[in-house]
């Protein structure tokens, strides 16, 4: 797959896009077919903030293949600005020093390279909102 075409197709990877549901206003991440609260089928496109706090975490220290080089790294669950919850890597801050309620921000990142392309991959990760 060309690049150009990899980004197009993943808006909620590179745009942190998800969908609002038009009949009850829920918020989907990733963007689904039905909304799981009033089974609406109808949906506008919804961009998400980006800030948030640490809703909870964890360290992976036994990394799976492709990501060996980053261990050990923090994975946790982002409680956005509108309460919108995402799973994401978090990174540029010391794992052992992260705690719940810590203040986060999305940001563009590296995330891996396609052994077979070369293609390298990017996505959002978290980094500690330090107000610049």
């Amino acid at each position: 797959m060309e690049v150009a075409r990899h980004w197009r197709e993943t808006p909620e990877r590179y745009r942190m896009e998800g969908v609002k549901c038009s009949k009850c206003g829920k918020v989907l991440f990733p963007a689904r077919i039905i909304c799981p609260d009033c089974k609406s089928r109808e949906f506008t496109k919804y961009k998400l903030s980006g800030k948030g706090k640490l809703f909870t975490h964890t360290i992976i220290r036994t990394a799976p293949e492709g990501f060996s080089d980053l261990a050990p790294y923090a994975v946790g669950i982002v409680e956005l600005d509108d309460g919108t919850k995402i799973l994401a890597q978090i990174t540029d801050c010391n794992p052992e020093e992260l705690k719940t309620g810590d203040k986060l921000i999305a940001k563009f990142r590296r995330m891996n390279e396609d052994g077979k392309t070369g293609m390298i991959m990017y996505a959002y990760k978290f980094v500690p909102d330090v107000g610049i």
